[in-house]
């Protein structure tokens, strides 16, 4: 009885409202719905969560199109600049967002293998998102900001590989965390383990609850 969502991201505003409109449908089988703004491994699709005015857009006619018995969140770019943050949650709190995932993968960056001298992934001549242990601050101070600035809950992902980097995300505002490189290396055992240790964490320091901890994090004066 774990919750089911589904995330979209076509390739075009008319792709995402067509998705979108089996919501209407599906209501029993789903629980919610994520409209991903931050894909950066498709050829010719830019990442509308860097383009406000077209996010703006995107997320209006989505919203409208999403039955209300379901949850609605957004799937966001990592962002890098106050004011960035600032236009961003401006947006996002003009509508019902009930999740923000925080955040996809830092695009565009390029892994070369020395060895070969070529790239290692194929789309885009090599420019792709980029995850794992190097992003996890960056996805801290976003989970950190949209969890201050704006309503909607946050899901953590970025850099999770242990049970303290979960508690790092859950400190900083995040109701629950996401896995996704540590899975492809380790498969799903990953997540027992890293709850597991998780919970180790919380008993160290006496909490009882994430609720305990959750968006507490102190500031050094």
């Amino acid at each position: 009885k774990k919750p089911y969502f589904v995330s979209i991201s076509g390739m075009s505003l008319a792709d995402n409202i067509r998705m979108a409109k089996y919501t209407k449908t599906d209501t029993e089988f789903l629980d919610g719905i994520e409209l991903n703004l931050s894909c950066p491994n498709i050829i010719g699709k830019p990442q509308i969560g860097y383009d406000f005015v077209a996010m703006e857009e995107m997320i209006r006619k989505v919203r409208e199109e999403i039955s209300n018995e379901i949850l609605f969140g957004l799937k966001l770019p990592p962002y890098f600049d106050i004011s960035h943050y600032e236009s961003a949650c401006a947006i996002i709190n003009e509508f019902k967002v009930d999740t923000l995932t925080c955040i996809n993968s830092l695009g565009n960056g390029l892994m070369v293998n020395p060895y070969s001298e070529s790239v290692v992934i194929r789309p885009k001549n090599g420019y792709g998102g980029i995850g794992g242990s190097v992003i996890k601050s960056i996805a801290l101070a976003n989970v950190h900001y949209f969890y201050k600035h704006t309503k909607s809950d946050i899901i953590g992902c970025g850099g999770i590989t242990k049970g303290l980097d979960a508690f790092e995300h859950i400190l900083c505002g995040a109701k629950a965390v996401q896995l996704g490189t540590i899975v492809m290396i380790e498969g799903l055992d990953a997540f027992t383990r890293i709850k597991k240790e998780l919970i180790a964490v919380m008993n160290e320091k006496k909490y009882t609850s994430i609720e305990d901890f959750r968006g507490k994090l102190k500031y050094v004066d």
